[in-house]
């Protein structure tokens, strides 16, 4: 088999017209690799693909100012849905507090969480072992039913689906950092990219990071009324802390515990709600509480306070000592670069009536507003700007590979050419990487990205395949130099003497491989290494013979024809 394989090299780079077609279906083949990124995206890029987890988090946050029983109410129906999954093995409700943290809810600040209005439910599931559904083609499932019936209860409910990352933890796949010194400009801003948010596709979960602006009633007391009432503050704060909020009023002594026993006063859940959100509401029910002062007379409350309608303070965000707010988004089983890229061309179409946008950077923003000329900074975070910062370094890891390869092979051969050629071989690796992964996806439900872990693959590969394309270069000088053997003759006896140790050694590679394929966080480092292998071998064996030939190897070899010498001597 391999003396036909020899005689098929030997002819073949002897013929210029398989020498033509050889290069030019492996440029063809390249250039249709790098097409299948983009523009055509038939192989997508992504930080890391989903995690099959046991266990993951749904948030709610309801408008502020809402009660613990409509946000209760909420929660209910979210976890009518959940009683119906057979794969939910146990579920908790943490009502107006966040759920005991972990990578995901420390970096989304769920330890901050302290009001009626917020709640989490956690999930657990049975093992990924024991289920065909993973975690998050369960949470891709769910997302749009719970969001339909349960986020349309109150107005502004948002209902997001957290799960544990399957690498760093960040705020959100996609995060839109505002920047500005005007809190008004600001909050404008964060509600129009919400609005893009909410139509780009693949973009699901959208929030932003501050408070509602809501209507409120302040209490203000007439101290004078009060003294001339023969009252105090005291009697007047306590009763509307006990008519509202309850407290302990005195103590119990008992038999079994060694501590007293606090006894907590409090008005009944019906008789602490408002008929109506309005000021007539409000005054109705402090009318109805009064007080009793030193005469025994009964004084209502209202005779002595002023009700005053106003605005909420909403909290004021910052970072690194600069006011902002963040929009947030998830992705929905999809890459966060092409929604984010999407929303951002759709934000320089349309926030120019209102606007100057300046582009900074890649892909971050500068607005000036033309009103009033007040400056704003759109800056990109979250997973997107992991990923960013991941490919580069990946991506200079890789160039430094490459220069590292290509100035040994100079040093070794002192020939720039033989390093170029060698350099080349590996480079070609990355057409096995790509079309893997564009094999993978389309037997894979979920889409098959290429990630981080692809690109280390790739990287790996380069050795692999410099290391082939050394054996041929070093059998083949051995060949011409010591045995006198000429060029094609020696490039096709030392291809087909070197092929079976450069097949054993891929299949090694492959079939270790397969461990990796199958696992989420690195299928895409056990596919880059099965395809680019298959490449690389093809390419050691293919094309480097080829270029060699191309290449003047006699005086690099520094040849000298011998006659009648046999191979096998010594």
């Amino acid at each position: 088999m391999f003396k036909k394989f020899e005689n098929a090299i030997f002819t073949g780079i002897q013929s210029s017209k398989q020498r033509k077609i050889i290069l030019f279906a492996t440029l063809i083949a390249f250039i249709l690799s790098i097409l299948m990124i983009a523009p055509t995206k038939l192989v997508l890029a992504k930080m890391l693909p989903g995690k099959n987890n046991d266990t993951f988090t749904i948030y709610t946050t309801l408008a502020n100012g809402s009660s613990i029983q409509q946000t209760k109410q909420v929660t209910d129906c979210i976890v009518s849905f959940i009683q119906k999954e057979n794969k939910v093995t146990d579920t908790e409700v943490f009502l107006g507090t966040g759920s005991p943290l972990d990578f995901a809810g420390l970096m989304k600040g769920s330890q901050f969480k302290n009001s009626e209005n917020v709640a989490e439910i956690v999930l657990n599931l049975t093992k990924k072992h024991n289920r065909d559904e993973p975690s998050y083609l369960m949470v891709q499932r769910m997302r749009p039913l719970i969001k339909s019936s349960c986020e349309s209860i109150y107005p502004n409910t948002i209902i997001t689906f957290v799960e544990p990352p399957a690498g760093p933890p960040v705020l959100a796949a996609v995060v839109a950092e505002i920047y500005g010194k005007d809190a008004n400009g600001i909050r404008k801003i964060a509600s129009r990219v919400s609005d893009v948010f909410k139509k780009t596709d693949g973009l699901v979960d959208v929030d932003i990071m501050q408070d509602n602006i809501y209507d409120t009633y302040e209490i203000k007391v007439d101290s004078t009324k009060v003294v001339r009432s023969l009252l105090s503050m005291k009697q007047l704060n306590d009763v509307l802390y006990l008519a509202f909020e309850g407290m302990q009023i005195a103590f119990k002594n008992s038999d079994v515990y060694n501590d007293q026993v606090p006894i907590y006063l409090s008005l009944s859940e019906k008789s602490k709600k408002f008929t109506e959100k309005d000021i007539h509401a409000v005054q109705m029910k402090l009318s109805s509480l009064k007080l009793m002062n030193k005469m025994g007379m009964m004084i209502p409350i209202t005779e002595l306070i002023t009700i005053t309608p106003k605005s909420s303070n909403p909290m004021i965000m910052s970072k690194n000592l600069h006011q902002m707010t963040n929009v947030m988004a998830e992705t929905d089983m999809v890459s966060q670069v092409y929604p984010l890229m999407e929303a951002r061309n759709v934000i320089l179409d349309t926030f120019t009536d209102e606007y100057d946008i300046e582009k900074v950077g890649l892909f971050n923003l500068h607005l000036t507003e033309k009103s009033t000329m007040k400056t704003y900074k759109l800056i990109w975070d979250g997973e997107m700007e992991v990923t960013l910062d991941t490919f580069v370094e990946l991506g200079a890891a890789f160039i430094a590979a490459l220069v590292l390869i290509f100035l040994l092979m100079v040093i070794y051969y002192k020939s720039y050419t033989l390093s170029g050629i060698i350099l080349l071989g590996s480079f070609l690796s990355i057409i096995g990487v790509i079309v893997g992964h564009f094999i993978m996806d389309i037997f894979s439900a979920d889409t098959f990205f290429l990630t981080a872990t692809s690109l280390i693959g790739f990287i790996a590969l380069i050795g692999i395949s410099s290391r082939n394309s050394l054996l041929l270069i070093d059998f083949t000088k051995s060949l011409m130099a010591n045995k006198g053997m000429y060029k094609a003759e020696a490039i096709a006896y030392a291809t087909a003497t070197r092929a079976k140790p450069i097949i054993l050694t891929a299949a090694a590679i492959i079939l270790a491989s397969t461990l990796l394929a199958g696992d989420a966080v690195f299928g895409g480092l056990g596919v880059a290494l099965i395809f680019g292998t298959i490449a690389a071998v093809i390419s050691s064996l293919v094309i480097v013979p080829v270029l060699l030939y191309m290449s003047n190897l006699e005086i690099h070899f520094h040849f000298k024809e011998k006659k009648a010498v046999s191979i096998f001597e010594p």
